[in-house]
């Protein structure tokens, strides 16, 4: 026999519904937007639904020649990938030894390295551009993969000190007893034990290279070294506006990322107990 379904239970599902629409809504409205064509989206009064269904959009879209979307995709995915790895390069040998060694300053480190996540980088614009001037970086990929790594390198860092701080020592010298070296104990049994914390900062990195937008077009000015944020708005300008391409490409924008998810998605879920049974 069923239990009776509790009014708690209706309410919180109802509520739950109404969250899951409010952060949906705004994406559905830009997929109808992209459907629409030039024409229907200058012609007052503007309607929710396409009048006609334009699901060429984005086809055509590719075929732009000024924003080229194929090459800032591009570009972004290699910028993207690229500071992902220099950050958890850094970052991983830094949080382990902060986690395992308890030296002098090594709260003002950690402390340190909280406060950097306090400032914007908006604020700091001016003196990176002055350094990367000083080092000849200008409109370079390099400049881009650098500071991207740096500003999401202190979050790499705590998220990943506090997992392998909760991490026993005690695997590590059970590994030492069986013959293996720090290295060989760091990447066969910490590092599987730490996966979700390296999942959730490469991930964390990877999307806050990717929407980052601010430092982009400050640095870089050729078409080549487009990212896809600075790529976007140039489909509505003083010349033209075609705001069914750009809210086409922003939901395009969306699909690395879905895809990154769905791909570590059971690599996170495995790395919460990899390694916990020897």
């Amino acid at each position: 026999m069923r239990s009776p379904i509790r009014p708690r239970t209706v309410l919180l599902t109802a509520v739950g519904w109404l969250v899951a629409i409010a952060f949906v809504a705004p994406y559905l409205q830009m997929f109808l937007t992209a459907l629409k064509p030039a024409p229907e989206l200058m012609r007052p009064p503007p309607s929710y639904l396409p009048g006609t269904w334009e699901w060429a959009n984005f086809v055509n879209v590719w075929k732009v020649n000024d924003p080229r979307i194929w090459a800032a995709l591009r570009f972004s995915l290699q910028v993207s990938g690229a500071a992902t790895a220099l950050a958890l390069a850094v970052g991983l040998p830094a949080a382990y030894y902060t986690a395992r060694n308890r030296y002098r300053g090594r709260g003002v480190f950690l402390f340190v390295v909280l406060v950097t996540q306090m400032f914007a980088p908006t604020a700091l614009l001016v003196g990176i551009y002055r350094e990367l001037v000083a080092l000849d970086w200008t409109d370079t990929s390099q400049a881009l993969i650098v500071v991207n790594a740096a500003f999401n390198l202190p979050f790499c860092v705590w998220i990943l000190n506090a997992y392998f701080s909760s991490i026993p020592k005690e695997m590590e010298q059970a590994a030492y007893l069986d013959g293996a070296g720090r290295l060989t104990a760091f990447t066969r049994v910490m590092l599987p034990l730490a996966m979700p914390g390296v999942v959730t900062a490469a991930v964390y990195t990877f999307i806050g290279t990717w929407n980052e937008y601010i430092v982009a077009i400050t640095v870089t000015s050729s078409d080549d070294r487009m990212t896809l944020t600075r790529a976007i708005p140039g489909f509505v300008t003083q010349y033209h506006e075609q705001w069914q391409y750009l809210f086409a490409v922003s939901l395009i924008a969306i699909v690395p990322v879905v895809i990154l998810f769905a791909s570590i998605e059971r690599h996170l879920v495995g790395g919460l107990t990899a390694g916990s049974v020897k």
